[in-house]
């Protein structure tokens, strides 16, 4: 049994969710602090890759990053790189298809953030970015941990994007979702149940994860976000 699909797969899902770790914290972020309109405009056009079909998704992205797309023809012409139907290619449909579910789950921890500790702490004279990272960031990395857990799940058995960008070749692009539909196109049902089964197992370990840290989001953390602006406010009295 080659295992490259799975070693693939975990390379692709590990850097898209990565990217989308950041970006979907920083979107979340600042689209929470826009005007009701302004947010509600920004908010469908992010969440779009979420209801759109993933083939859909693959569609515009192979004609914007394939050899005759307005990003991907320059960058062929100059550096002599394809960004199509190469293993790395599917992080651009992975990361695309799972900010989405990072941005809104983040925007949903922030949203029911207190914000009576961000005036506690601006009173203080803190920093926004002091704010965000010590304040903000603690009290809502549940909902963080738990965004990233599901993006790392939806990216690791993502397909249609990645189909439309990688196409299937063995030992190159080849990740667990396409293997499965390759082996069950050539009747290699047998290996193809081995693959499911390992899937299955990958999703249920997220699953337990996700729950595990649900329970803990339920758990009060204003104590210890308040014990942090206490510590500012002593250190500011000292100074």
């Amino acid at each position: 049994m080659d295992w490259f699909p799975l070693y693939n797969s975990l390379r692709i899902a590990g850097i898209s969710t990565f990217i989308t770790f950041f970006t979907g914290i920083c979107a979340a972020y600042y689209i929470s602090k826009l005007p009701k309109f302004a947010k509600g405009v920004l908010d469908c056009v992010l969440t779009l890759p979420m209801v759109l079909p993933p083939t859909v998704v693959g569609f515009f992205l192979l004609m914007t990053i394939g050899p005759l797309g307005p990003v991907g023809a320059p960058v062929l012409e100059m550096f002599g790189v394809r960004l199509t139907m190469t293993w790395y290619s599917a992080i651009f449909a992975t990361a695309i298809v799972t900010f989405p579910l990072m941005y809104r789950t983040v925007r949903g921890a922030f949203d029911g953030f207190d914000h009576n500790l961000i005036y506690s702490a601006q009173t203080l004279g803190l920093s926004n970015t002091y704010i965000f990272w010590r304040v903000m960031v603690p009290n809502c990395k549940d909902g963080i941990l738990a965004a990233t857990v599901l993006a790392f799940a939806r990216a690791l058995g993502e397909y249609g994007a990645t189909t439309m960008v990688t196409g299937y070749i063995p030992r190159r692009t080849a990740t667990i979702s396409t293997t499965v539909y390759q082996l069950w196109r050539e009747g290699n049902e047998a290996l193809a149940y081995k693959w499911v089964f390992v899937n299955l197992a990958i999703s249920f370990i997220v699953l337990v994860a996700v729950n595990m840290l649900e329970n803990s989001c339920r758990q009060p953390k204003g104590k210890a976000v308040n014990h942090t602006i206490g510590e500012e406010f002593e250190r500011g009295g000292e100074r």
